[in-house]
């Protein structure tokens, strides 16, 4: 269960290149940056460098980017709050405030490859920048209804064979020989990996 955070600034502005540890989010040129994954890179002669991998919030692209141990970066102000998914139209995908019941669209290059995942009625995380929603986090595993699978074959034993199965939202994952249609199963939603039937 995820923990609503309050709508404050953090009280750090500022940090150095080495506290960009994995899931730190930090500002640059006026942009939010993800840490995905972080490298401290230490030279026999010379000084040490931080190497991260990134997502830029505002536009979902990964990126590489290698700084001296000692720059001095600025913290993105940023800050989670939960949301239940209504629905998809035109213009994006509607979510709503649990709290205040209020409805708000998330435009679709922002939810990005997760919209596979997304089922109504299902809470997520949404991280503001700015007061903009700039990403959506999922739980890490959900559970969905095999809407349509080829049955399986009764001969077939070999453990690593997978078909495929679709889910009600239409999104293709691909499972074991013994689900069927009406099965329920639980899916990585980083992913797309089948993991147990729930």
């Amino acid at each position: 269960m995820w923990v609503q955070l309050p709508l404050v600034a953090p009280a750090r502005k500022n940090m150095i290149a080495t506290d960009l540890k994995t899931g730190a989010i930090f500002k640059e040129n006026d942009t939010p940056f993800l840490v995905l994954k972080y490298f401290h890179v230490k030279v026999s002669r010379g000084s040490a460098t931080v190497r991260v991998k990134v997502r830029n919030l505002l536009n979902n692209s990964v990126l590489e980017k290698s700084y001296m141990a000692s720059t001095r970066m600025e913290y993105a102000d940023v800050v989670k709050r939960n949301a239940q998914y209504l629905y998809n139209d035109q213009i994006g995908y509607v979510f709503m405030d649990p709290e205040t019941y209020a409805q708000f669209t998330i435009p679709e290059d922002v939810i990005g490859e997760q919209a596979a995942f997304l089922l109504e009625g299902i809470v997520v995380q949404v991280m503001y920048f700015e007061d903009e929603p700039v990403s959506v986090e999922l739980p890490n595993s959900l559970v969905f209804e095999v809407a349509y699978t080829e049955p399986g074959y009764r001969g077939n034993t070999v453990t690593n064979v997978l078909k495929e199965a679709k889910l009600p939202n239409g999104t293709v994952v691909r499972v074991p020989p013994f689900i069927k249609i009406g099965d329920t199963i639980k899916v990585d939603t980083r992913t797309g990996e089948y993991l147990s039937k729930a």
